[in-house]
């Protein structure tokens, strides 16, 4: 326990270059807790400070911890094309109520090459009128390309948003067959 009575937990972490840019991985005990888009220096340290605050201890850079081996192994045969899947533990810590509901039912029930609607999403969780809130669950997916909310997509064939930039979810998506590949 830390001072503050909070049991403290390791939080390792590190930088990995993707398809799309940059990528902060950080993993806790528990599994993968955090995938941070476009990890400049200036967004990896904030994204590190809010770990920080929210596990209560500093973040470690880790590379070769096992916490993190296996998920750097994967999201680079993912962006090479050779996996389609990603088989690893997560911490869903950082996500509650509603948007955690959402996003598990997106991370099990949206395969690679597939994409749903955002009303669509709504309805298999049991809110048919929530389409509006699964946007919101989005964009607070802490776990992005591992809980593919580059899947989800606009009722009438609109890409829709995406907190890693629309460019970043094009990219994706054509990584995975469902779009053709940007020409630049």
């Amino acid at each position: 326990m830390n001072s503050h009575g909070q049991n403290e937990q390791r939080v390792v972490w590190a930088v990995v270059d993707s398809g799309i840019g940059p990528l902060l991985l950080a993993a806790t005990g528990e599994g993968l807790v955090s995938v941070v888009f476009h990890a400049t220096d200036a967004v990896r340290d904030k994204a590190l400070e809010r770990l920080g605050s929210r596990f209560a201890t500093v973040p470690v850079e880790a590379p070769r911890s096992p916490l993190l081996a296996e998920a750097i192994r994967q999201f680079a045969a993912y962006f090479a094309g050779e996996r389609r899947d990603f088989e690893l533990p997560l911490d869903w810590s950082l996500i509650s109520g509603f948007n955690r509901q959402v996003l598990r039912e997106l991370a099990s029930g949206v395969p690679f090459g597939a994409v749903v609607g955002y009303g669509d999403l709504a309805r298999r969780v049991g809110q048919p009128g929530a389409a509006q809130a699964v946007g919101t669950a989005m964009g607070s997916n802490p776990l992005p390309v591992v809980v593919p909310c580059h899947r989800v997509v606009e009722r009438d064939g609109g890409i829709g948003g995406f907190g890693g930039g629309v460019e970043t979810k094009r990219k994706l998506l054509a990584l995975e067959g469902v779009l053709p590949e940007p020409l630049f």
